[in-house]
């Protein structure tokens, strides 16, 4: 009886590492993700809206399929968004691909933010844009950051 448990503990575990070696590409280069938009647009609310739009160059032979992304963005140092989305192109190989992400602030969140700007109103602001893009499997995440500024007069 023991020898049979061991004979299938053998064969799954020979299973499992040939299904983890077809998913692991060792020449597998890392995608190039830009950061290409970030603007306000028009509000139609109480909150403001953001336009976050990212490019995507896979430099491999194979399609990157991205399952999804976790983000966040910060103005002047307060942390005012956050988000995730599954609906992300398949990249096909040698190509690029656009993703653009529609983002609401969150009142609650941004409370500090709104009170420093009432307290020193200006039209210039400072942002960080963190990513986190997973393309499933074994291939390890690809992490973003960028930084930049957006003015609010720019926008009319």
């Amino acid at each position: 009886m023991t020898k049979y448990i061991h004979l299938t503990l053998i064969i799954l575990v020979v299973a499992l590492l040939s299904g983890c070696a077809s998913t692991m590409n060792p020449n597998f280069e890392s995608p190039v993700v830009s950061l290409h938009t970030f603007k306000v647009l028009p509000q139609q609310g109480i909150t403001p809206s953001f336009e976050i739009g990212l490019q995507i160059i896979n430099p491999n032979r194979d399609p990157l399929e991205l399952q999804g992304i976790y983000y966040t963005v910060a103005v002047e140092g307060y942390k005012i968004l956050a988000g995730v989305s599954d609906e992300l192109p398949t990249v096909k190989p040698y190509s690029k691909a656009d993703i653009t992400l529609i983002a609401n602030v969150d009142i609650v969140r941004g409370i500090s933010f709104i009170s420093s700007l009432m307290q020193d109103p200006r039209d210039s602001f400072e942002y960080s844009f963190d990513a986190k893009l997973d393309p499933g499997g074994f291939t390890p995440k690809i992490l973003i950051q960028e930084k930049g500024k957006f003015n609010l007069k720019n926008r009319m």
